[in-house]
């Protein structure tokens, strides 16, 4: 899947984006999520998306490694099947540290009752609220029903986010897109349907599945949801810095935003938003080189030096992208194999 983003990455500093800045502050506040048996109250409304490969515990707890940080992060999509079936591999996306909490965990099927036991499982493992994946885009999934597919199935998607929401009792959000096929608008009637399941929140991306990441994200059908809804609903799509986040919230009147594409290769995105518009951050070259270093030190740590650093390869591609002198490095990138060595050429690029 290609998680390239779209938008132009703009200075922080720049009068346009210091506009945008001050004017962002209005919009940030914290959000109350309902579940069925419990409530729970996220600080602020910025939030890291899931994806898939990408938004695993090392780069989950880099996003969150300053004080101005996401509201609530979200693990890689889980599916539901391969919990049942006892999968560890599918029980480790879920792994988790109190320095990244609230951790809201993802998870994708179409079968409820499965759905329902997943969802306590992780509930009993501690997990603050659960997400469920109805926008994937990928073939191996809407190919079984499930992600994405499942916008075609208003009725079921009720079935399943009440399911889910009686067994566990958490907040239960629902992740939806535009809708399948381009051109077909679903995502009112789906997110309608969430609701009346008892979804607690509603994220919209605005694409429809076909459109996979190319195009722009729609902020026309992200509200007409908000205007459908009486829960939270979150903006997701096309977030890259503080003027397109001010955009999504004033194109839409969403209750708060969701940053995938956007943190990628830029998890100090988040400090760049939150940050008191008075006093801007913008990372200096130090600061990237030790976000980078951090980051590649919790992979090591938690998934050993071989499959860390292999994990680590597309990190190390997002965070030099663009910068000079980084293309000449690129293929030595690829091929590191070692905590040093990839600390060294970091350190190289950035010198």
């Amino acid at each position: 899947m290609n998680f390239e983003r779209n938008g132009e990455i703009k200075n922080n500093t720049s009068s346009q984006n210091l506009e945008a800045l001050g004017k962002l502050q209005k919009h940030f506040h914290p959000i109350t999520l309902q579940g069925k048996e419990t409530q729970f109250e996220v600080q602020n409304n910025v939030w890291l998306a899931p994806l898939a490969g990408v938004t695993d515990l090392p780069f989950r707890l880099v996003c969150k490694n300053s004080p101005y940080s996401p509201g609530l992060v979200f693990s890689e999509m889980i599916s539901a099947k391969g919990v049942h079936y006892k999968g560890n591999n599918s029980l480790a996306l879920a792994d988790s540290d109190d320095k990244e909490a609230p951790l809201s965990v993802q998870i994708f099927g179409s079968e409820p009752d499965i759905m329902a036991e997943c969802a306590a499982i992780f509930r009993d493992r501690g997990v603050s609220l659960i997400d469920i994946n109805m926008g994937c885009p990928m073939q191996k999934v809407t190919s079984n029903g499930e992600g994405s597919a499942l916008l075609k199935n208003p009725l079921l998607i009720e079935k399943i986010v009440q399911s889910v929401s009686n067994a566990c009792g958490l907040p239960v959000t629902v992740k939806i897109r535009r809708g399948y096929e381009i051109g077909n608008e679903l995502c009112v009637e789906a997110a309608l349907a969430a609701e009346s399941g008892g979804a607690a929140a509603v994220a919209v991306h605005g694409r429809f599945r076909d459109e996979y990441y190319s195009g722009k994200s729609n902020t026309d059908a992200i509200k007409k949801v908000v205007n459908a809804l009486k829960i939270p609903v979150i903006g997701n799509g096309d977030i890259v810095c503080a003027e397109s986040a001010l955009n999504m919230f004033e194109a839409t009147g969403c209750s708060g935003i969701m940053i995938g594409r956007g943190a990628l290769g830029k998890p100090w995105l988040f400090r760049e938003l939150l940050t008191p518009a008075e006093n801007p951050y913008t990372p200096s070259k130090e600061d990237i080189i030790s976000t980078i270093n951090a980051h590649t030190e919790y992979a090591v740590r938690l998934k050993g030096e071989s499959h860390g650093i292999t994990e680590m390869r597309k990190h190390l591609a997002w965070y030099t992208k663009g910068v000079k002198g980084a293309a000449a490095v690129r293929d030595r990138i690829f091929k590191a194999r070692t905590f040093d060595e990839a600390c060294s050429l970091i350190n190289e690029i950035f010198k």
